[in-house]
Formats: C-alpha cells, sequence, structure tokens
C-alpha cells in the first residue's frame, strides 16, 4: 500500500468509524455467534500474496463485526464500563501512527514528561495527597502485581529478588489479606509474586459486603503468633460484584501499626473521587503505599490505561530498575526512565490519549458525565425499590445497582430465585437490546446494572427497566 492508497482508505476508515459511533444503537449489544462459528468463516492458512484492503475491509464486515460484543453501546451494562470516547479514539490514532516506544526518557521524550504532566493533573483531580507519585500502567492487575512484588521486596529487605524467595534471610513466609469480596487479579498477582495461595487471607465483610477491620487484625495477630510475617494489606474503593468501599481509614491506621504495606484497588470507582461530593470514598488514602484506578473503565479514555500511584517511588525503583548497558543514557540521571517504574520494559505512548480527553472535556465536563451516571444508577435503584416483585441486594453504590427479582408474595427457595433470575438475564440478553452480567452476594443470584457507557442516557436506562419488567421470565 502506498502513501496515496493509504490516504484515501484511511479516510473511508474515519468515516467508516464515525457513522459507526453514530449508529452503534442499531447493533445488539450481546452477538448471537455460536463458539467455533467465527474461526469456521476465516481460512486455516495465511495468504501467499497480499490481498485488496477492500477486501479484507470486507470480510472484518461480515465476519467479524457480527462477533463484536459492544462494549461502546449505551445499553451495554454488564461487567464495568470500559468506555472510550472520539478525542480519545482521535489522540489513539496519533499513538498508532507515531509508534513510539516509550521505555525510556531518551526513546521518546515528549511521551515521558506529558505522563509524568497528566500523572500529576489525576493526582490533583482525585485529591491524591502531595507525596504520590504515578505513572500509567496497561491494567489495575498489573499495577495490583507491581504493589505486590514492591510490598514483598520491602517486607524482605529487597532480598528475594538478589536470592529467591526461599532463599533469603529467615526463609520467612509472608501473608497477603484482601477481602473475600477482592478482585480475583489479587489472588492471581499473589500466586505470580511467588506468596502461594496458602498465604492469601480472605477478610471476612459485613453486611454491606465491606471488609471487616477487626476481622483483618485477628488474621494479622494469628500469622505472627505462628510464625508468618504479614506483608500486604489490598484494600477496595470499589468491589467488583457490588461496588463496596472497604473502611480505608481504619484499615490504613493498621497497615500503620503493624508496618504493612496497603495497596489500594479502585479499578472502577476511583474516577468518582474527580467529584467533590464523592471523595469520602478515598477518606484515609493518606496511609496508603499505593493506589490504582483506571481511566480506561470510567474516564473516557479507551483501553488501555490504568494510573498507578506510589507514595515513595524509590520502592518501585528499586523492585523493578534492571539497568543493562545497551540502554544506559547520558540523560539517566536527569530524567526518569519509566521503565523502571513496573514490569514490562517496552511502554505505549498512553499519556496522550489521557490529556486530549482531559484537554477535550475539562475538569467540569467530566464531572458532569460522572455525575449523570451516578444519577442514572440512583434512579433505577428506586424503580428497583418501589417494584414489589424486585429488591436491591446490596446498597446500592455510585454506578452500580444490584438486585434481583424476588417478589414477597411468593415465597421461593434460593434455587428457585437463582433459576428465575439467570432466565431473566438470558432472556434479556439474548434480545440484543441490553447486556446484563451476573454475580453472587451472600449467596444470592445478583443481576448487576453498571451505568458508565459515554452516550448512556435516561432513555436507555428507562427502556432496559421497562424490558426486565416485562420480561417473560418473570411472568
Amino acid at each position: 500500500m502506498n502513501n496515496d492508497e493509504f490516504r484515501s482508505t484511511a479516510h473511508e476508515f474515519v468515516d467508516w468509524i464515525a457513522d459507526f459511533l453514530e449508529n452503534i444503537e442499531k447493533y445488539p449489544v450481546l452477538p448471537k455467534t455460536k463458539p467455533g462459528e467465527i474461526k469456521a468463516q476465516l481460512p486455516g492458512y495465511p495468504p501467499l500474496e497480499g490481498e485488496d484492503m477492500k477486501a479484507i475491509f470486507s470480510d472484518f464486515e461480515k465476519i467479524i463485526l457480527p462477533g463484536i460484543t459492544h462494549w461502546q453501546h449505551p445499553s451495554f451494562f454488564a461487567y464495568f464500563p470500559a468506555n472510550s470516547s472520539q478525542p480519545s479514539l482521535l489522540a489513539e490514532m496519533l499513538t498508532a501512527t507515531i509508534g513510539a516506544q516509550c521505555m525510556a526518557w531518551q526513546t521518546s521524550p515528549a511521551a515521558t514528561e506529558l505522563e509524568e504532566v497528566v500523572m500529576e493533573w489525576l493526582r490533583k483531580m482525585l485529591g491524591l495527597p502531595d507525596d504520590f507519585t504515578g505513572v500509567i500502567q496497561d491494567t489495575a492487575s498489573t499495577s495490583t502485581l507491581s504493589a505486590l512484588i514492591t510490598a514483598r521486596e520491602k517486607t524482605t529487605g529487597f532480598s528475594v529478588n538478589e536470592a529467591g524467595f526461599y532463599q533469603n534471610s529467615g526463609n520467612r513466609r509472608l501473608a497477603v489479606y484482601t477481602s473475600s469480596e477482592a478482585h480475583s487479579s489479587i489472588e492471581k498477582g499473589a500466586k505470580i509474586a511467588g506468596f502461594g495461595k496458602k498465604n492469601i487471607r480472605l477478610i471476612p465483610v459485613d453486611d454491606d459486603f465491606r471488609m471487616i477491620p477487626s476481622k483483618l487484625e485477628e488474621a494479622i495477630r494469628n500469622d505472627m503468633d505462628n510464625g508468618i510475617t504479614p506483608c500486604c494489606v489490598v484494600a477496595a474503593i470499589g468491589t467488583t460484584s457490588s461496588l463496596a468501599v472497604d473502611p480505608l481509614r481504619k484499615i490504613g491506621e493498621l497497615c500503620r501499626s503493624y508496618n504493612l504495606w496497603l495497596h489500594v484497588d479502585a479499578a472502577m470507582a476511583g474516577t468518582a473521587a474527580i467529584l467533590p461530593e464523592k471523595r469520602w470514598i478515598l477518606d484515609g488514602i493518606e496511609h496508603a503505599d499505593s493506589f490504582v484506578f483506571n481511566p480506561h473503565k470510567w474516564m473516557f479514555t479507551n483501553f488501555d490505561c490504568s494510573a498507578y500511584f506510589c507514595k515513595d517511588p524509590k520502592h518501585l525503583i528499586k523492585t523493578f530498575s534492571i539497568n543493562p548497558e545497551y540502554l544506559k543514557t547520558d540523560a539517566d540521571m536527569k530524567v526518569k526512565n519509566l521503565r523502571d517504574w513496573g514490569i514490562p520494559l517496552g511502554r505505549r505512548f498512553r499519556a496522550l490519549k489521557l490529556w486530549f480527553v482531559i484537554r477535550s472535556y475539562g475538569i467540569v465536563g467530566l464531572q458532569k458525565m460522572v455525575r449523570e451516571h451516578i444519577r442514572l444508577a440512583e434512579e433505577f435503584a428506586k424503580w428497583a425499590e418501589e417494584d414489589g416483585r424486585f429488591e436491591l441486594t446490596a446498597p446500592q453504590s455510585l454506578n452500580l445497582v444490584c438486585f434481583r427479582f424476588n417478589p414477597k408474595i411468593v415465597k421461593m427457595d434460593e434455587a428457585a430465585l437463582e433459576r428465575i433470575n439467570k432466565a431473566l438475564m438470558d432472556e434479556l440478553n439474548d434480545s440484543g437490546k441490553l447486556f446484563l452480567s451476573h454475580t453472587k452476594l451472600g449467596g444470592k443470584f445478583t443481576l448487576r446494572m453498571s451505568i458508565g457507557q459515554t452516550s448512556t442516557a435516561y432513555k436507555h436506562i428507562e427502556s432496559a427497566w421497562n424490558l426486565i419488567k416485562t420480561a417473560k421470565a418473570i411472568f
């Protein structure tokens, strides 16, 4: 493809993208694709000769697009928002065009320095302490893994990286603490970091699914009495299932008392802290050693872009820095080489899209959209509570509503309630008009209404509620 052909095709693609965004509601949110159906339409061997771009794009429309779950659809209410925006897409186009490798300052000076600036902007927007310094990771899972490894090294005097987990002085077992409602990435990260699943303590939660500090302290003291070294606590600002907010201040005070690393996972809910009236979710954040939230979940910045903050970057750098001769530059003593701030060497220019989004919307514009999503969730929760056939299974939190069909006039056991709510969810999702996902809270099969897509408006949640309350599964 020469540059003239590229220019012409690129214009066609941009027109297609704009049309797609404008008409996205015409697509089913969840495709009816069966397992193996896409693969069956694709050849088993790559082409020997190059193909025309029109033919490739035609297959994209005929084969690929019908099998896409449309996360950007305004009636996508499943899992969590992974929203995007036009400014973010434009920046991503530039990022792909430049093709910068941002592992060190010298490999892309502007990328490093812009990242420093936008992370400081985010710190101020969320009201994080002045001594927090940020870096962009790919996902919250990677950020949490980075925190766990850094906590491991700090606790062992940075000996595990040097001598191995069971060769460091004392051969100590280290324990990680998180709530029973915590995200699965914590268990996965603890296993990857070498703690071992047996050394992960799942702390009980209260009736609102928040970690119980007294149970945390009990687990810490029990480990100490048994010769196990408490290492790290992971608190949730917005658990995955119910968006419960752990009591951060009490947890933080315990961590300071026992000299434990405190990592705060606010992957989706953290965005709410840009609203002054919601900043209570971060009460006690000054006790944290690290903190993560994802602009790619609820701040209109397309995947991937995870904002990771650390109170003392020296611990981070000492844990991850490796400086072979071929990476050394004359500028190293004067700049930040962000390859030393996390796991991968290679780094994408993620700061550009975040910069575009913040500048395009402004703080006020972002706040307006986040407030509206929270208002819509509150409205939906009110409808569910006022309808005698439904109940909330957790306190409505920010932009998430956890609910289920449970008519009080008909007595059903949990097995029957699970069957009917599963049938309700399947009916709704099969319609292609909306997409809900589920969880279990206290053993109760629960539907989750997560409201956070960029273009979601009142009419979309009103339509969703009408479909839910008139579904055949509940009649």
